[in-house]
């Protein structure tokens, strides 16, 4: 512990106790008069529940989300079961805090950065450090200009990522996105992996940490997991718990990978929350907060003076819709995008990637030029393929009629095994691009 915190702890302590109450408590806030705190501060709220009154072990915490003139709105980071009027508060004079450091690998936090797997407590083992941190500035970044690899072909070849690349994956619900990560963090070459499961169903949790990741994947991993029944404030927040721990590798030197599953269940707490907090709707209901937002987050993500953050979001389109609110506005702000389609998942299509709708914005910086055209050729003879789709269907396409489109039609089988790849294979991208330059050119 360095001196500083020392210093700030003694503070701390030595601050005077004062004390407020709740006046009210209506859909999921709680208004606080008597005690002074910033937006962003936690409270601790004693209630029924609480063994020993403000402060005790039992007490709610709450976090302030706007300011009046008289009285503060907080939302809670639990259950509100026992608060009354009257309620006795105490301000921390502190944001929340997270756990960081080597000794989050392999373990599975809550929301709000506390272990839920059985395993020791973090406390003496990590570095606690305030969840908000600022977003390094543009200039002091590094260019991305280093591959990284997934260990899935489609993805490696013809939507390569980079160190520090930020990437959406944009799909209904029930296509694969989450076996999808699962694959890609076993594959990966990142030092680190951070998952953020954000409003996962409970059942599907302790699924993908078994299941999909095993004991192998876990190894160099930290999940951070807040299910659909946790209140909308840790839902949101445990999307910034997960990134400031990979911040924190990333200060390191590590390159990490990030993946958080999903930004749009994150975009719709903070919709809860900004319509809580007196915020009127906006575009199909969503306040102007949830749209500030997602660049703060998102932005968060890259490279830094040392190591990187690659981020890996997922985007629940509604209905399909690739163009609804939260889907554009991510898109907008990502370095590229990954489309699965439904068709394709349910034609038994594993990864049910779209490569002619997906595209990665580095991609000619991440990729050798002699490769760059390998993927570019293979691209063409995809959408040659699917232009003459419905031609080729009803019998209407002559063979000879187009040179492309009869060559595209003798390597579809070809391209078609290249792009499906089972959840238990990994390839390797050297491999990957071998395989891809034996196809488009016959050799």
């Amino acid at each position: 512990m360095s001196v500083a915190d020392v210093v700030a702890r003694a503070r701390t302590a030595a601050r005077p106790l004062c004390t407020g109450t709740v006046t009210g408590a209506m859909g999921l806030t709680i208004s606080v008069e008597g005690v002074t705190a910033a937006v962003g501060d936690v409270v601790e709220i004693a209630g029924s529940s609480g063994p020993g009154g403000v402060g005790g072990s039992g007490a709610l915490r709450a976090e302030v989300v706007a300011l009046h003139r008289d009285r503060l709105t907080c939302m809670p980071l639990g259950e509100v079961h026992g608060v009354h009027v009257g309620s006795r508060v105490r301000a921390t004079g502190r944001p929340l805090q997270v756990p960081v450091g080597t000794a989050l690998l392999g373990r599975v936090l809550d929301g709000l950065g506390r272990p839920v797997d059985g395993g020791p407590p973090l406390a003496g083992r990590a570095r606690f450090v305030d969840l908000a941190t600022q977003t390094p500035h543009a200039l002091s970044r590094a260019r991305v200009a280093q591959p990284l690899s997934f260990g899935v072909r489609a993805l490696d070849t013809l939507v390569p990522a980079g160190r520090g690349q930020r990437l959406g994956i944009f799909a209904g619900s029930g296509v694969g996105k989450s076996t999808l990560l699962a694959q890609i963090t076993r594959g990966t070459d990142a030092d680190v992996r951070v998952i953020g499961l954000i409003g996962e169903r409970g059942r599907e949790v302790r699924e993908f940490l078994e299941e999909n990741l095993g004991a192998e994947g876990m190894a160099n991993t930290v999940v951070v997991v807040a299910t659909s029944d946790e209140p909308p404030l840790v839902r949101l927040r445990a999307a910034f718990v997960a990134t400031r721990i990979a911040e924190d590798f990333r200060d390191q030197g590590r390159d990490v990978l990030l993946l958080m599953d999903s930004i749009t269940r994150t975009a719709m707490a903070q919709r809860e929350v900004g319509l809580s907090a007196g915020e009127p709707p906006a575009t199909r209901g969503y306040p102007p907060s949830v749209f500030a937002m997602m660049p703060r987050l998102l932005e968060k993500a890259g490279t830094g003076a040392v190591g990187s953050i690659t981020g890996l979001y997922t985007v629940l389109v509604e209905g399909d819709d690739h163009n609804e609110p939260i889907a554009d506005t991510a898109r907008s702000i990502l370095d590229g995008h990954v489309v699965l389609t439904r068709q394709m998942a349910t034609a038994g299509h594993f990864p049910a990637i779209d490569v002619l709708e997906s595209i990665s914005r580095v991609a000619s910086a991440v990729t050798a030029p002699h490769r760059m055209a390998d993927a570019r050729e293979a691209r063409r003879l995809l959408g040659a393929l699917r232009d003459a789709r419905e031609l080729i269907e009803i019998g209407a396409y002559t063979e000879g009629s187009d040179p492309l489109v009869d060559r595209a039609r003798l390597l579809e089988p070809q391209l078609t095994g290249f792009l499906r790849q089972s959840v238990e294979d990994t390839t390797s991208p050297d491999a990957a691009w071998d395989e891809l330059h034996r196809i488009v050119t016959g050799s």
